[in-house]
């Protein structure tokens, strides 16, 4: 499946693994966790069935700041979110919004781009500390 501004990457681990191993990259990042979204959880809660399916809301004021003082609809997608889940054959997946399909999305001014650089290479370290042979395959 493919969504539009969606980047999606097949992690080497399970979802509890996956999740720490993206927690602790968002650390070793100097970004802050605010909050954790177990959706299979709450489905539990409520007797529904779901695989594993959790959201991670992270970020810096610092860096994500100045683009809402641009454009202040990119509240709506800021902080950063990671999406962790189990498929149906017990592949665990990691997905985020490409910042600069956000970019486009809310209209930012062409002087965001540095911003949205350090974004997505902050996102893809993150997500290649979830395959690390996706990440040796970057040094290569």
């Amino acid at each position: 499946m493919t969504v539009h501004g969606l980047k999606t990457s097949l992690s080497e681990y399970g979802p509890s693994e996956t999740i720490t191993r993206v927690l602790s990259a968002i650390e070793r990042l100097g970004m802050t966790v605010l909050a954790r979204i177990d959706h299979a959880a709450a489905a539990a809660e409520v007797d529904l069935p779901l695989r594993s399916t959790e959201v991670v809301l992270f970020g810096n004021p610092k860096t994500g700041t100045p683009l809402m003082q641009d454009v202040q609809t990119m509240g709506i997608d800021l902080p950063l979110k990671i999406l962790v889940w189990q498929d149906e054959q017990n592949r665990t997946w990691v997905a985020y919004n490409d910042p600069f399909w956000l970019a486009k999305r809310h209209t930012l001014a062409e002087g965001a781009a540095p911003i949205l650089e350090k974004m997505a290479l902050a996102l893809a370290k993150i997500v290649d500390a979830t395959s690390p042979s996706r990440c040796n395959e970057r040094k290569s």
